[in-house]
Parts: structure tokens; C-alpha cells; sequence
């Protein structure tokens, strides 16, 4: 299989895995739209797939840690700050959103007392999290545009020319 095949392949990856991300996002922070029981186990894939992103980005991240204090662009340098500041909200968002559960522990037979400086810390770290993916998505908006019209418009247009004749053709 040649490199660029392999690009191409781990760049439909990303971006499936990123709209998955975002939509499973938009759906945990309404957490009295799909009831608590989802959100908890939505948040809880949400991880998961943070984890797999940060994975397939893994090469990015080593080669700016690498060079931060060095020879970086300012953008690449912003961005990586934005992602650790994303990293670290993630983290604490899950974390006390594991200790404040009222569906998946209790369904694995763990029960935690309730804690209000848990509750209020989720909230702040979910507040901060809409915040800092809102940046993340501003930050990567030029990349997020060319992929759809990639992956997505251009495949569409070459299907529908095609879906046209034909259409022209069975009435004919």
C-alpha cells in the first residue's frame, strides 16, 4: 500500500472519528436531552475516542513538544497549548464526572457519595470544555472545510452527474 493511500485512509479516519467526537459532544452536554444513564456512558465513549484522536496525532504531538521552545510556528505553538489546556479539561471533566455518576458506577456496583465539589467542578470543566473545543474547531476550521470537500462534496458531485444522466435517460 502506498504512502499516499495511507494518508488518505488516516485522514477519513480523523475525520470520522473527529465528527463522531464533536456529535457525541454536542449530545453529553445536554445531559437532560438523553437523560443521565447516556450522557454518562456518551461521556465515557467520549474519552475513548479523545484518546484515539490524540493517538493518530500522536506524530504531531512529539514533533512540537519536541521543538516548543525552539524553532515552531507560532500556530503550531498556539495550538498545542490549546490541545494541553483541552487535555487537561477533558481529563477533569471525566474524572469528576466518574465521581459524581448516577448510572454507569452504580450499574458496575460502585457507589460513591455525593459531593458537591465534584458537581461544581464538573460543571466548570464542562463550561470551560465548550469553550476550549469551540477555539480547537476555530483553530482547525481550515482543515475541517478542505476535508468535507474532499471526503465529502467532491465524492457527492461525481456521483450525482452520473445519477443525472441516467435520471434523463429513463425518461427519454
Amino acid at each position: 500500500m502506498s504512502t499516499s493511500s495511507l494518508k488518505i485512509n488516516r485522514t477519513r479516519i480523523k475525520l470520522l472519528l473527529d465528527t463522531a467526537i464533536f456529535v457525541g459532544f454536542l449530545l453529553a452536554m445536554d445531559p437532560r436531552s438523553t437523560g443521565i444513564a447516556i450522557h454518562e456512558w456518551l461521556s465515557i465513549a467520549f474519552a475513548g475516542a479523545i484518546i484515539t484522536h490524540l493517538l493518530l496525532n500522536w506524530k504531531w504531538i512529539v514533533e512540537v513538544t519536541r521543538r516548543f521552545l525552539g524553532k515552531v510556528a507560532n500556530r503550531s505553538r498556539i495550538n498545542y497549548v490549546l490541545n494541553l489546556l483541552l487535555f487537561i479539561d477533558v481529563t477533569l471533566c471525566t474524572f469528576t464526572g466518574i465521581m459524581i455518576s448516577q448510572a454507569a458506577l452504580p450499574l458496575l456496583g460502585i457507589t460513591l457519595p455525593m459531593n458537591f465539589l465534584w458537581r461544581r467542578l464538573h460543571d466548570l470543566s464542562a463550561d470551560g470544555m465548550l469553550l476550549l473545543i469551540g477555539l480547537h474547531v476555530a483553530l482547525h476550521w481550515g482543515w475541517i472545510v478542505h476535508t468535507l470537500q474532499r471526503y465529502v462534496v467532491q465524492p457527492i458531485a461525481r456521483i450525482r452527474p452520473a445519477t443525472l444522466v441516467e435520471h434523463k435517460e429513463v425518461k427519454a
